[in-house]
């Protein structure tokens, strides 16, 4: 007959035994279901990457040109940011416009000025990019209380405008050598136009070198026979008649000796400009 005690001890020992067999049990179903779980992680990987390899070097032809040419309805544009470094202070950075442009329907471009409003009409099939470029700056404030610093009235008529640094009482040397901080191609050229660039044309200045276009832009007042060079983003609708008038007041020749003209003797202060679609 065992006493009481030993069978308190063999109690203890038995319920000692079902607790040590039901973590082992716990612990195996735990790397089991641990088990599952990575194998189930691991396939997710493999299945995502095999479809972000199937996508990116196989691809059906159809994918590939959409995401070469943009979705139905817009076009793949690049806006190349100028290195950070080594920025003159006439730059003016407020970020870079979307890749992706509509290329259908029309925009009005209204630029209120000191004299009045002029107004353009912008053509997004012919020049996508560049109007997307306008947009966003414009929705900036980019061209605000900027002045159109140069004006031309020998040889080629045009006043140009848009740099950012343009501003305040006076003139300074570094007047038309502000932009945005990107660049971008050139599009809609009049190679097949004579003159390229007639009376109400509003086209975009670049450096001269392939892909410089920015925010500058001239307004032509008179038939200009410049080379095609440069972007035409539209025509003018109305406010042609201030445009002459700053022509007629002349310049100041302080561009004479370099690209030709100078600034305005009548000042042209671009209060506000905006761009609205008027087209889907």
């Amino acid at each position: 007959m065992t006493s009481t005690r030993e069978r308190q001890r063999a109690a203890a020992r038995a319920r000692l035994e079902r607790e040590m067999a039901e973590r082992s049990a716990r612990a195996r179903k735990r790397r089991q279901t641990q088990a599952i779980v990575g194998a189930a992680a691991i396939l997710v990987l493999v299945v995502a990457g095999t479809v972000w390899l199937a996508t990116s070097l196989g691809g059906d032809d159809d994918d590939s040109t959409q995401q070469a040419a943009g979705t139905e309805g817009f076009s793949q544009c690049t806006y190349t940011e100028t290195p950070k470094e080594g920025r003159p202070a006439q730059v003016k950075d407020v970020g870079l416009p979307p890749n992706q442009q509509a290329n259908k329907g029309t925009q009005t471009m209204t630029i209120d000025t000191n004299l009045g409003p002029i107004v353009a009409k912008i053509d997004r099939t012919k020049v996508p990019c560049t109007a997307g470029s306008f947009t966003h700056l414009a929705s900036k404030g980019f061209f605000d209380n900027t002045k159109c610093h140069r004006l031309v009235t020998e040889g080629i008529k045009v006043l140009q405008c848009g740099d950012p640094s343009a501003t305040g009482k006076g003139w300074r040397q570094t007047d038309g050598t502000g932009g945005p901080s990107y660049g971008m191609a050139e599009e809609n050229l009049p190679t097949d136009k004579r003159p390229p660039y007639p009376e109400g044309v509003i086209a975009m200045a670049n450096s001269g070198q392939p892909g410089s276009t920015g925010s500058q832009f001239f307004i032509v007042y008179g038939d200009s026979q410049l080379d095609p060079n440069y972007t035409v983003l539209g025509t003018i609708t109305s406010g042609m008649d201030l445009v002459k008038q700053v022509g007629a007041a002349g310049d100041d020749k302080a561009f004479a000796q370099q690209a030709g003209g100078g600034h305005p003797k009548k000042e042209v202060t671009i209060t506000k400009l905006t761009m609205s679609d008027i087209e889907s």
